[in-house]
Protein backbone atom coordinates (compact mmCIF):
# COMPACT_ATOMS: atom_id res chain seq x y z
CA UNK A 1 0.00 0.00 0.00
CA UNK A 2 1.43 3.37 -0.43
CA UNK A 3 2.34 5.67 1.91
CA UNK A 4 -0.07 8.87 2.89
CA UNK A 5 0.84 12.21 1.61
CA UNK A 6 0.87 14.64 4.71
CA UNK A 7 -0.35 18.00 4.83
CA UNK A 8 2.83 20.17 3.95
CA UNK A 9 3.27 17.68 1.29
CA UNK A 10 0.46 17.87 -0.39
CA UNK A 11 0.81 21.95 -0.14
CA UNK A 12 3.91 21.10 -1.87
CA UNK A 13 2.77 19.70 -4.72
CA UNK A 14 -0.57 22.22 -4.75
CA UNK A 15 2.76 25.04 -4.48
CA UNK A 16 4.94 23.05 -6.98
CA UNK A 17 2.41 23.23 -9.80
CA UNK A 18 1.52 26.72 -8.93
CA UNK A 19 5.11 28.83 -8.41
CA UNK A 20 7.17 28.01 -12.06
CA UNK A 21 7.25 29.17 -15.59
CA UNK A 22 4.41 31.92 -15.05
CA UNK A 23 6.37 33.95 -11.97
CA UNK A 24 10.27 33.68 -13.37
CA UNK A 25 8.61 33.54 -16.86
CA UNK A 26 5.87 35.61 -17.90
CA UNK A 27 6.00 38.02 -15.05
CA UNK A 28 7.81 40.20 -17.04
CA UNK A 29 5.24 39.79 -19.94
CA UNK A 30 2.17 41.09 -17.83
CA UNK A 31 3.83 43.62 -16.91
CA UNK A 32 4.70 44.67 -19.91
CA UNK A 33 0.94 44.52 -21.17
CA UNK A 34 -0.13 46.46 -18.25
CA UNK A 35 2.28 48.60 -16.52
CA UNK A 36 1.81 49.06 -12.94
CA UNK A 37 -1.69 47.78 -13.55
CA UNK A 38 -0.30 44.45 -13.72
CA UNK A 39 -0.19 44.93 -9.24
CA UNK A 40 -4.37 45.04 -8.83
CA UNK A 41 -4.32 42.25 -12.07
CA UNK A 42 -1.80 39.76 -9.60
CA UNK A 43 -4.38 40.80 -6.96
CA UNK A 44 -7.48 40.02 -9.14
CA UNK A 45 -6.30 36.91 -10.39
CA UNK A 46 -5.24 35.75 -6.51
CA UNK A 47 -8.62 36.41 -5.20
CA UNK A 48 -10.32 34.58 -8.11
CA UNK A 49 -8.29 31.86 -7.65
CA UNK A 50 -9.09 31.66 -3.88
CA UNK A 51 -12.49 31.84 -4.15
CA UNK A 52 -11.94 28.85 -7.38
CA UNK A 53 -9.40 27.15 -4.49
CA UNK A 54 -12.78 26.92 -2.05
CA UNK A 55 -15.41 25.73 -4.53
CA UNK A 56 -12.53 22.73 -5.16
CA UNK A 57 -12.32 21.94 -1.87
CA UNK A 58 -15.37 21.53 -1.13
CA UNK A 59 -15.87 19.33 -4.04
CA UNK A 60 -13.11 17.54 -2.99
CA UNK A 61 -14.73 16.78 -0.22
CA UNK A 62 -17.90 15.89 -1.58
CA UNK A 63 -16.83 13.44 -4.38
CA UNK A 64 -13.12 11.91 -2.15
CA UNK A 65 -12.16 9.36 -4.12
CA UNK A 66 -12.23 11.26 -7.73
CA UNK A 67 -9.06 11.29 -9.27
CA UNK A 68 -9.75 13.59 -12.25
CA UNK A 69 -10.36 16.70 -10.36
CA UNK A 70 -12.55 19.34 -11.87
CA UNK A 71 -13.24 17.11 -15.03
CA UNK A 72 -15.19 14.72 -12.76
CA UNK A 73 -16.66 16.83 -10.81
CA UNK A 74 -18.40 17.82 -13.64
CA UNK A 75 -19.18 14.36 -14.68
CA UNK A 76 -20.54 13.43 -11.46
CA UNK A 77 -22.92 16.80 -11.77
CA UNK A 78 -24.52 16.98 -15.08
CA UNK A 79 -23.39 13.61 -16.65
CA UNK A 80 -21.38 12.14 -19.67
CA UNK A 81 -21.56 14.29 -22.17
CA UNK A 82 -20.21 17.73 -20.18
CA UNK A 83 -18.13 15.31 -18.12
CA UNK A 84 -16.32 14.21 -21.82
CA UNK A 85 -16.18 18.06 -23.19
CA UNK A 86 -14.73 18.93 -19.74
CA UNK A 87 -12.71 16.16 -19.19
CA UNK A 88 -11.11 16.32 -22.65
CA UNK A 89 -10.00 20.57 -21.96
CA UNK A 90 -8.78 19.61 -18.45
CA UNK A 91 -6.25 17.18 -20.07
CA UNK A 92 -5.42 18.86 -22.53
CA UNK A 93 -4.42 21.89 -20.74
CA UNK A 94 -2.49 20.13 -17.80
CA UNK A 95 -0.85 17.88 -20.90
CA UNK A 96 0.26 21.38 -22.76
CA UNK A 97 1.33 23.05 -19.52
CA UNK A 98 3.86 20.74 -19.03
CA UNK A 99 5.52 21.97 -22.24
CA UNK A 100 5.12 25.24 -21.57
CA UNK A 101 6.77 25.30 -18.11
CA UNK A 102 9.52 22.81 -19.40
CA UNK A 103 9.89 25.54 -22.04
CA UNK A 104 11.03 27.70 -19.22
CA UNK A 105 13.32 25.42 -17.97
CA UNK A 106 14.94 24.89 -21.12
CA UNK A 107 15.16 29.19 -21.29
CA UNK A 108 16.86 29.52 -17.88
CA UNK A 109 19.20 26.35 -18.36
CA UNK A 110 20.13 27.41 -21.90
CA UNK A 111 20.68 31.11 -20.68
CA UNK A 112 22.91 29.72 -17.88
CA UNK A 113 25.48 27.76 -20.03
CA UNK A 114 25.22 30.19 -22.98
CA UNK A 115 23.52 27.18 -25.52
CA UNK A 116 20.09 29.14 -26.34
CA UNK A 117 20.21 26.40 -29.62
CA UNK A 118 19.90 23.87 -27.06
CA UNK A 119 16.72 25.13 -25.35
CA UNK A 120 14.34 22.67 -26.86
CA UNK A 121 16.28 19.91 -26.07
CA UNK A 122 16.98 20.73 -22.29
CA UNK A 123 13.44 20.99 -22.03
CA UNK A 124 12.24 17.34 -23.54
CA UNK A 125 15.22 15.91 -21.54
CA UNK A 126 13.69 17.31 -18.41
CA UNK A 127 9.82 15.84 -19.36
CA UNK A 128 11.54 12.91 -20.15
CA UNK A 129 13.80 12.32 -16.63
CA UNK A 130 10.25 13.80 -14.43
CA UNK A 131 8.12 10.92 -16.42
CA UNK A 132 10.40 8.74 -14.44
CA UNK A 133 10.27 10.17 -11.04
CA UNK A 134 6.09 10.26 -11.49
CA UNK A 135 6.12 6.33 -12.82
CA UNK A 136 8.17 5.41 -9.41
CA UNK A 137 5.51 6.67 -7.40
CA UNK A 138 3.06 9.73 -6.16
CA UNK A 139 5.44 9.71 -2.33
CA UNK A 140 8.56 9.49 -3.88
CA UNK A 141 7.26 12.87 -6.45
CA UNK A 142 5.81 14.86 -3.57
CA UNK A 143 8.84 14.19 -1.45
CA UNK A 144 10.95 15.58 -4.58
CA UNK A 145 8.34 18.48 -4.64
CA UNK A 146 8.87 19.57 -1.13
CA UNK A 147 12.48 19.62 -1.72
CA UNK A 148 11.94 21.70 -4.81
CA UNK A 149 9.83 23.70 -3.51
CA UNK A 150 11.61 24.63 -0.35
CA UNK A 151 14.75 25.36 -2.47
CA UNK A 152 12.44 28.33 -4.78
CA UNK A 153 10.82 30.06 -2.14
CA UNK A 154 14.07 30.79 -0.79
CA UNK A 155 15.25 31.87 -3.75
CA UNK A 156 11.97 33.96 -4.51
CA UNK A 157 12.47 35.12 -0.62
CA UNK A 158 16.27 36.42 -1.79
CA UNK A 159 15.26 38.09 -4.72
CA UNK A 160 12.59 40.01 -3.30
CA UNK A 161 14.65 41.09 0.09
CA UNK A 162 17.50 42.35 -2.58
CA UNK A 163 14.68 44.08 -4.07
CA UNK A 164 13.24 45.79 -1.77
CA UNK A 165 16.24 47.06 0.01
CA UNK A 166 17.80 48.38 -3.35
CA UNK A 167 14.50 49.58 -4.84
CA UNK A 168 13.41 51.25 -1.88
CA UNK A 169 17.08 52.75 -1.47
CA UNK A 170 16.75 54.19 -4.79
CA UNK A 171 13.07 55.16 -5.50
CA UNK A 172 11.85 56.31 -8.34
CA UNK A 173 8.01 56.97 -8.43
CA UNK A 174 8.54 57.17 -12.24
CA UNK A 175 8.89 53.66 -12.37
CA UNK A 176 5.25 52.96 -11.43
CA UNK A 177 4.21 55.07 -14.20
CA UNK A 178 2.12 53.21 -16.74
CA UNK A 179 2.05 54.30 -20.14
CA UNK A 180 -0.98 55.26 -22.37
CA UNK A 181 -1.38 51.94 -23.68
CA UNK A 182 -0.90 49.76 -21.10
CA UNK A 183 -3.43 52.13 -18.91
CA UNK A 184 -6.92 51.00 -21.00
CA UNK A 185 -8.97 47.61 -20.16
CA UNK A 186 -8.16 45.59 -22.59
CA UNK A 187 -4.49 45.20 -21.60
CA UNK A 188 -5.58 44.45 -18.10
CA UNK A 189 -7.31 41.61 -18.93
CA UNK A 190 -4.38 40.91 -21.51
CA UNK A 191 -2.71 40.44 -18.29
CA UNK A 192 -4.39 38.43 -16.72
CA UNK A 193 -3.54 35.93 -19.08
CA UNK A 194 -0.41 35.43 -18.31
CA UNK A 195 -0.88 36.09 -14.94
CA UNK A 196 -3.72 32.98 -14.43
CA UNK A 197 -0.98 30.52 -16.09
CA UNK A 198 1.15 31.52 -13.39
CA UNK A 199 -1.98 30.56 -10.86
CA UNK A 200 -3.32 27.45 -12.24
CA UNK A 201 -2.21 24.21 -10.59
CA UNK A 202 -3.47 24.47 -7.05
CA UNK A 203 -6.55 21.74 -8.11
CA UNK A 204 -3.58 19.26 -8.71
CA UNK A 205 -3.98 18.45 -5.14
CA UNK A 206 -7.58 17.96 -5.63
CA UNK A 207 -6.69 14.91 -7.77
CA UNK A 208 -5.04 12.92 -5.09
CA UNK A 209 -7.42 13.96 -2.09
CA UNK A 210 -8.03 10.41 -0.51
CA UNK A 211 -4.44 9.79 -0.19
CA UNK A 212 -3.87 12.98 1.73
CA UNK A 213 -3.03 11.97 5.66
CA UNK A 214 -6.71 13.08 7.19
CA UNK A 215 -8.32 13.26 4.26
CA UNK A 216 -10.48 15.00 2.06
CA UNK A 217 -11.14 17.97 4.56
CA UNK A 218 -7.28 18.20 5.27
CA UNK A 219 -6.51 18.23 0.86
CA UNK A 220 -9.30 20.86 0.79
CA UNK A 221 -7.00 23.22 3.62
CA UNK A 222 -3.99 22.09 1.38
CA UNK A 223 -5.68 23.61 -1.61
CA UNK A 224 -6.27 27.25 -0.18
CA UNK A 225 -3.02 27.77 1.81
CA UNK A 226 -1.07 26.67 -0.95
CA UNK A 227 -3.18 29.30 -3.12
CA UNK A 228 -2.34 31.74 -0.58
CA UNK A 229 1.20 31.13 -0.05
CA UNK A 230 1.40 31.42 -3.75
CA UNK A 231 -0.89 34.95 -3.85
CA UNK A 232 1.69 36.83 -1.14
CA UNK A 233 5.19 35.75 -3.03
CA UNK A 234 3.53 36.60 -6.52
CA UNK A 235 2.45 40.47 -5.45
CA UNK A 236 5.88 41.02 -3.59
CA UNK A 237 7.48 39.43 -6.74
CA UNK A 238 6.07 41.83 -8.93
CA UNK A 239 6.61 45.01 -6.54
CA UNK A 240 9.61 43.91 -6.80
CA UNK A 241 10.38 44.09 -10.68
CA UNK A 242 8.67 47.36 -10.25
CA UNK A 243 11.15 48.93 -7.86
CA UNK A 244 13.60 47.57 -9.70
CA UNK A 245 12.56 48.65 -13.38
CA UNK A 246 10.33 51.58 -14.72
CA UNK A 247 7.13 49.48 -16.22
CA UNK A 248 7.94 51.13 -19.35
CA UNK A 249 11.09 49.30 -20.17
CA UNK A 250 9.59 45.70 -19.57
CA UNK A 251 9.12 43.62 -22.86
CA UNK A 252 7.33 40.03 -23.56
CA UNK A 253 11.07 38.34 -22.20
CA UNK A 254 11.75 35.10 -21.28
CA UNK A 255 13.77 35.85 -18.04
CA UNK A 256 12.15 38.70 -16.06
CA UNK A 257 13.88 38.73 -13.18
CA UNK A 258 17.37 38.23 -14.64
CA UNK A 259 16.52 41.11 -16.58
CA UNK A 260 15.69 43.26 -13.51
CA UNK A 261 18.55 42.14 -11.44
CA UNK A 262 20.69 42.99 -14.60
CA UNK A 263 19.14 46.72 -14.98
CA UNK A 264 19.74 47.33 -11.41
CA UNK A 265 23.53 45.99 -11.46
CA UNK A 266 23.13 43.59 -9.01
CA UNK A 267 26.20 41.09 -8.24
CA UNK A 268 26.47 38.56 -10.56
CA UNK A 269 26.09 35.24 -7.79
CA UNK A 270 22.25 36.72 -7.19
CA UNK A 271 22.28 36.42 -11.17
CA UNK A 272 23.22 32.87 -10.85
CA UNK A 273 21.49 32.11 -7.99
CA UNK A 274 17.94 33.35 -9.76
CA UNK A 275 18.90 31.10 -12.96
CA UNK A 276 19.28 28.26 -10.53
CA UNK A 277 15.74 29.32 -9.10
CA UNK A 278 14.19 29.73 -12.55
CA UNK A 279 15.15 25.99 -13.33
CA UNK A 280 13.79 24.39 -9.87
CA UNK A 281 10.67 25.95 -10.51
CA UNK A 282 9.99 24.92 -13.65
CA UNK A 283 11.41 21.71 -12.64
CA UNK A 284 8.46 21.60 -9.68
CA UNK A 285 5.96 22.81 -11.69
CA UNK A 286 6.62 20.23 -14.35
CA UNK A 287 6.71 17.51 -11.97
CA UNK A 288 3.38 17.93 -10.46
CA UNK A 289 1.63 18.73 -14.12
CA UNK A 290 2.43 15.17 -15.27
CA UNK A 291 1.18 13.86 -12.17
CA UNK A 292 -2.23 16.09 -12.43
CA UNK A 293 -2.61 15.31 -16.53
CA UNK A 294 -1.71 11.25 -16.08
CA UNK A 295 -4.45 10.88 -13.24
CA UNK A 296 -6.84 12.90 -15.45
CA UNK A 297 -6.21 11.01 -18.18
CA UNK A 298 -6.75 7.91 -16.05
CA UNK A 299 -10.27 8.77 -14.85
CA UNK A 300 -11.62 9.81 -18.35
CA UNK A 301 -10.67 6.75 -19.29
CA UNK A 302 -12.49 4.89 -15.87
CA UNK A 303 -15.72 6.96 -16.30
CA UNK A 304 -16.25 6.79 -20.03
CA UNK A 305 -15.25 3.26 -20.83
CA UNK A 306 -12.67 4.26 -22.65
CA UNK A 307 -10.08 1.25 -24.26
CA UNK A 308 -8.53 -0.80 -21.41
CA UNK A 309 -4.78 0.03 -22.30
CA UNK A 310 -5.70 2.84 -20.68
CA UNK A 311 -7.01 2.01 -17.56
CA UNK A 312 -3.71 0.23 -16.41
CA UNK A 313 -2.34 1.21 -12.84
CA UNK A 314 0.58 0.31 -10.98
CA UNK A 315 -1.30 -0.23 -7.86
CA UNK A 316 2.04 -1.13 -5.38
CA UNK A 317 3.55 2.57 -6.75
CA UNK A 318 -0.08 4.51 -7.32
CA UNK A 319 0.36 5.22 -10.89
CA UNK A 320 -1.66 5.62 -13.74
CA UNK A 321 1.72 3.99 -15.83
CA UNK A 322 0.04 4.55 -19.49
CA UNK A 323 -1.67 7.42 -18.84
CA UNK A 324 1.18 9.46 -17.71
CA UNK A 325 3.01 8.06 -21.02
CA UNK A 326 0.57 9.47 -23.12
CA UNK A 327 0.47 12.66 -21.05
CA UNK A 328 4.07 13.13 -21.72
CA UNK A 329 3.71 12.21 -25.46
CA UNK A 330 1.51 15.23 -26.18
CA UNK A 331 3.38 17.57 -23.90
CA UNK A 332 6.57 16.58 -25.92
CA UNK A 333 4.56 17.26 -29.77
CA UNK A 334 3.08 20.67 -27.80
CA UNK A 335 6.96 22.05 -27.88
CA UNK A 336 6.56 22.76 -31.72
CA UNK A 337 3.29 24.90 -31.70
CA UNK A 338 5.26 28.26 -30.78
CA UNK A 339 6.18 29.72 -27.64
CA UNK A 340 5.93 29.41 -24.18
CA UNK A 341 2.91 32.49 -24.71
CA UNK A 342 0.95 30.71 -27.37
CA UNK A 343 1.08 27.72 -24.94
CA UNK A 344 0.27 28.82 -21.92
CA UNK A 345 -3.13 30.51 -23.49
CA UNK A 346 -4.33 27.64 -24.81
CA UNK A 347 -3.92 25.68 -22.14
CA UNK A 348 -5.17 28.84 -20.03
CA UNK A 349 -8.71 28.13 -21.90
CA UNK A 350 -9.12 24.80 -20.72
CA UNK A 351 -9.24 25.57 -17.20
CA UNK A 352 -10.86 28.46 -17.39
CA UNK A 353 -13.73 26.52 -18.32
CA UNK A 354 -13.33 23.74 -16.08
CA UNK A 355 -13.52 25.93 -13.30
CA UNK A 356 -16.41 27.56 -14.28
CA UNK A 357 -18.15 24.35 -14.33
CA UNK A 358 -16.98 23.08 -11.09
CA UNK A 359 -18.94 26.14 -9.95
CA UNK A 360 -21.89 24.96 -11.50
CA UNK A 361 -21.05 21.76 -10.30
CA UNK A 362 -21.05 22.46 -7.04
CA UNK A 363 -24.44 24.77 -7.49
CA UNK A 364 -25.91 21.26 -8.72
CA UNK A 365 -25.22 19.47 -5.46
CA UNK A 366 -25.69 22.05 -3.09
CA UNK A 367 -29.19 22.62 -3.92
CA UNK A 368 -29.64 18.68 -3.98
CA UNK A 369 -28.72 19.09 -0.15
CA UNK A 370 -25.17 17.55 -0.60
CA UNK A 371 -22.56 19.27 1.33
CA UNK A 372 -18.90 18.79 2.43
CA UNK A 373 -17.39 18.24 5.23
CA UNK A 374 -15.20 21.62 4.09
CA UNK A 375 -17.49 24.56 3.08
CA UNK A 376 -17.15 27.01 0.57
CA UNK A 377 -16.96 30.19 2.42
CA UNK A 378 -19.95 33.05 1.61
CA UNK A 379 -21.75 30.70 -0.43
CA UNK A 380 -23.29 31.50 -3.15
CA UNK A 381 -22.20 34.93 -3.49
CA UNK A 382 -19.06 33.93 -3.76
CA UNK A 383 -19.50 31.48 -6.26
CA UNK A 384 -21.34 34.31 -8.55
CA UNK A 385 -17.92 36.51 -8.51
CA UNK A 386 -15.62 33.34 -9.25
CA UNK A 387 -17.71 33.04 -12.39
CA UNK A 388 -18.16 36.69 -13.47
CA UNK A 389 -14.12 36.52 -12.60
CA UNK A 390 -13.51 33.25 -14.79
CA UNK A 391 -16.00 35.02 -17.69
CA UNK A 392 -13.90 38.07 -17.41
CA UNK A 393 -10.65 36.59 -18.19
CA UNK A 394 -11.88 35.73 -22.06
CA UNK A 395 -11.52 39.90 -22.51
CA UNK A 396 -7.69 39.12 -22.55
CA UNK A 397 -7.33 35.91 -24.76
CA UNK A 398 -5.30 36.26 -28.02
CA UNK A 399 -7.61 35.51 -30.72
CA UNK A 400 -5.55 32.20 -32.14
CA UNK A 401 -5.89 30.80 -28.52
CA UNK A 402 -9.85 31.49 -28.09
CA UNK A 403 -10.02 30.30 -31.78
CA UNK A 404 -8.63 26.79 -30.94
CA UNK A 405 -10.31 26.44 -28.09
CA UNK A 406 -13.66 26.98 -28.94
CA UNK A 407 -13.45 24.61 -32.50
CA UNK A 408 -11.73 22.33 -29.94
CA UNK A 409 -14.92 22.68 -27.82
CA UNK A 410 -17.03 22.35 -30.61
CA UNK A 411 -15.96 19.52 -31.65
CA UNK A 412 -16.20 17.75 -28.41
CA UNK A 413 -19.85 18.27 -28.06
CA UNK A 414 -20.71 16.52 -31.25
CA UNK A 415 -18.20 13.84 -30.59
CA UNK A 416 -19.93 13.60 -27.33
CA UNK A 417 -23.51 13.27 -28.74
CA UNK A 418 -22.63 10.92 -31.65
CA UNK A 419 -20.90 8.51 -28.98
CA UNK A 420 -24.17 9.16 -26.97
CA UNK A 421 -26.23 8.20 -30.40
CA UNK A 422 -24.13 5.30 -30.93
CA UNK A 423 -23.97 4.07 -27.61
CA UNK A 424 -28.04 4.11 -27.66
CA UNK A 425 -28.39 2.66 -31.36
CA UNK A 426 -25.99 0.00 -29.97
CA UNK A 427 -27.78 -0.97 -26.88
CA UNK A 428 -30.92 -0.68 -29.06
CA UNK A 429 -29.57 -3.09 -31.45
CA UNK A 430 -28.50 -5.83 -28.96
CA UNK A 431 -31.95 -5.55 -27.16
CA UNK A 432 -33.56 -6.36 -30.61
CA UNK A 433 -31.56 -9.21 -31.31
CA UNK A 434 -32.20 -10.76 -27.83
CA UNK A 435 -36.01 -10.62 -28.29
CA UNK A 436 -35.57 -12.10 -31.79
CA UNK A 437 -33.38 -15.11 -30.45
CA UNK A 438 -36.26 -15.41 -27.46
CA UNK A 439 -39.39 -15.31 -30.10
CA UNK A 440 -37.32 -18.02 -32.21
CA UNK A 441 -36.91 -20.03 -28.98
CA UNK A 442 -40.63 -19.81 -28.46
CA UNK A 443 -41.40 -20.96 -31.83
Amino acid sequence: MAEKVSFWQAVAVGLGAIIGAGIFVLSGSAISLAGSWSLLAFLFVGGMSLLTATVLGELATILPHEKGSTYSYAYKAFGRELGLVTGVMVFFSFSTSIAAVADGFGAYLASALRAPSFSLTFAIALTLVLTLVNLAGIQKAARADLFLVLIKLSVLSLFITFSLYVGFARFHPSNFASTPRQSSILPFFSSTIAIFFAYTGFQVITSFTDEVKGGPEVAARAVVVSVLISVLFYVLVALSLILLVPVSKFGVNADPLSFALAYAGAPVWLHEVVDFGGMVATTSATLAMILASGRTLYQLALDMELPKFLLKYDSQRDVPSTAVVISVAIAIATFFAGNVYVIASISNFGLVFSFIASNLALVHFRRRGVVGTYRTPLYPYSIVASTVMLISLLAGFPREALTINVAVVVVMFVAAYLIKDFRELNVLRKFEEKRSAGAGKRR
